[in-house]
């Protein structure tokens, strides 16, 4: 059994460390929350202490308090959050071109107190991140927006160049784990309708393992994500945040992980990465993805220069 003090992730120090205090004194100036320390993730050493150009926060939009009561989720809750802050997209457009990242990854709460569930917002978010002349590569894992399509939508034409929504766990668990207005069925719809209004978007999700999921279980969620073009899937331990929240079923071997990395790749992902510590926003993936995303964009503009050109 993989004992739960050897997860956790090595303590900054030095050029680390000083990164790690820029870019937390740049989140708090700003008033932005990040799910790094919501979610209290274990990898938020390694994450904020890259070096410039390299560290990586997930920024939260619409706040730090979610709607949802997800037993897995460290995010506070309420049915009546703060109104959102208007200047939001600005001061995250403000903070992400001071770092100077070129992939930046946003996430945020849950807010079914909003007539949109907050979409037009994230949508505002985004474009005032691509409005500048070398505009970063944007990533964003989004609710569920209460099933409405047309607000999922709303997102995904923002501009973004990965959208992310997590499943979280197998369909037979998904009352256990998620707050009861979200489920399997909603949250594949979201990901199936991404691609119809966006084909080339690349699509993402994230799976916990070690709640009780049985292998059929895992197996079966992997071919329904490939049924409607997931591209990307990330597999991570749960990590009990406190005693208030559900119990850990079972720690995962690393041979566990591996074995459903190479079953991931054998359906045909894109990209899969599976460990102890990976989560949906684990910068390893953002470095193979901007590398995948670039490749992509050089090709769509020789296919438009070469269709000009027998014009």
């Amino acid at each position: 059994m993989v004992h739960t003090r050897r997860l956790k992730a090595e303590f900054v120090k030095g050029e680390s460390l000083e990164n790690y205090q820029r870019l937390k004194e740049t989140v708090k100036g700003l008033g932005l929350a990040t799910v790094c320390e919501e979610a209290r993730c274990p990898n938020i050493g390694e994450c904020w202490g890259g070096k410039e150009g390299t560290a990586t926060a997930t920024i939260m939009l619409m706040g730090d308090t979610c709607t949802r009561a997800c037993r897995f989720c460290a995010v506070k809750t309420s049915n009546a959050p703060p109104p959102l802050d208007p200047n939001e997209p600005e001061k995250v457009a403000s903070a992400i071109h001071r770092w100077g990242l070129d992939y930046v990854v946003l996430t945020s709460v849950d807010r079914d107190d909003l007539e949109d569930g907050g979409a037009r917002h994230m949508a505002e978010c985004i474009s005032r991140l691509k409005d500048t002349a070398d505009p970063p590569l944007v990533e964003c894992l989004t609710p569920d927006f209460g099933g409405n399509l047309s607000h999922v939508e709303i997102v995904a034409r923002s501009g973004l160049d990965v959208f992310a929504h997590n499943m979280e766990t197998v369909e037979a668990l998904q009352s256990k784990v998620r707050d009861r207005r979200a489920n399997y069925t909603q949250s594949m719809a979201v990901l199936e309708h991404v691609k119809k209004c966006v084909p080339e978007m690349v699509t993402k999700t994230s799976l916990m393992l070690g709640c009780g999921e049985k292998d059929e279980e895992i197996l079966q969620t992997l071919r329904d994500l490939r049924s409607i073009d997931v591209d990307v899937v990330t597999f991570g331990q749960y990590l009990r945040p406190s005693k208030k929240h559900m119990k850990v079923a079972s720690y995962v071997t690393p041979d566990q992980f591996q074995h459903w990395e190479d079953e991931a790749n054998k359906l045909g992902f894109l990209y899969v990465a599976s460990g102890p510590l990976v989560r949906s926003s684990y910068k390893a993936g953002e470095f193979y993805l901007t590398n995948v995303l670039k490749e992509r964009k050089k090709e769509a503009q020789k296919r438009v220069a070469t269709a000009s050109a027998s014009s």
